[in-house]
């Protein structure tokens, strides 16, 4: 079954386009068809392309037992396409960048390597951050609307299809609880450790933990000169005599005398 929609305020579809309604969109489309056709979401690859890999993303980060996600053209998020930038700001939209990260299907990313709309990074980045990543497709020469026009689009889009409806519910439900299960901690032969503080914004301590097994900070054995080195970033030569720059004596204080250090 191909079932396809327009998001609010384009073609047929009523109502404003906007982030929220077209997550909104996608949410009643998968509702119908679970309630009227009894499509369970082990039955369903979802299909995003460009702008709408945002809902597609949304929906598929919801749905721990989809069959697959194919991804065409698609975004990192509004503002890396707009701004070219690497970073996410709370007014951005379609952060997939961080909803990708979620998804437990494999996942199919198809992007041209001409893409002039949405650079082609954006699809290898997206690949990268895929928990399950199916077999990319660069297209060579591809831009953003005319990838369908190349035999290697349907040749791998098929492919993915048939090897999607063959992976049974029980094999896909064995590696989502293997990818449940807490990883194990590699063991650390060095007992060492170092904590970092930052007070202020412009020192910052460290704190070692003493070779010495009785050491409690109270004997002679090591003293706290071993202990504890300091670390000035943005201070002035005079920050501890100061009063003024950052108020670095109310800082540090040894936790034996309690005199500044």
């Amino acid at each position: 079954m191909y079932t396809r929609y327009d998001y609010s305020g384009y073609g047929a579809s009523t109502g404003k386009p906007s982030e929220e309604n077209t997550y909104a969109d996608i949410e009643a489309v998968y509702q119908c068809l679970e309630t009227e056709y009894g499509i369970s979401q082990e039955d369903i690859i979802l299909y995003g392309q460009s702008v709408g890999s945002g809902p597609t993303l949304h929906l598929a980060s919801r749905l721990p037992r989809l069959r697959g996600v194919v991804l065409h053209s698609a975004i990192l998020s509004g503002l890396r396409v707009v701004c070219h930038v690497n970073f996410t700001l709370c007014f951005d939209i379609y952060k997939n960048v961080k909803k990708i990260k979620k998804v437990k299907c494999p996942v199919l990313v198809i992007h041209g390597t001409d893409d002039d709309v949405v650079n082609w990074s954006h699809g290898k980045e997206l690949w990268k951050l895929a928990r399950e990543p199916y077999d990319p497709l660069w297209i060579k020469g591809g831009g953003h609307c005319n990838l369908e026009l190349y035999p290697d689009f349907i040749r791998h889009l098929s492919r993915f299809i048939r090897e999607m409806e063959t992976i049974t519910t029980k094999i896909r439900l064995k590696k989502i609880r293997q990818s449940l299960q807490p990883r194990k901690k590699a063991h650390r032969t060095n007992t060492a450790t170092t904590t970092t503080f930052t007070a202020n914004c412009c020192c910052r301590i460290r704190v070692r933990k003493p070779t010495c097994p009785s050491c409690n900070f109270s004997c002679g054995c090591c003293g706290l000169r071993n202990c504890f080195t300091f670390r000035f970033l943005r201070c002035c030569h005079s920050c501890f005599s100061c009063g003024s720059c950052c108020s670095c004596r109310s800082c540090f204080k040894c936790c034996c005398c309690g005199d500044a250090r």
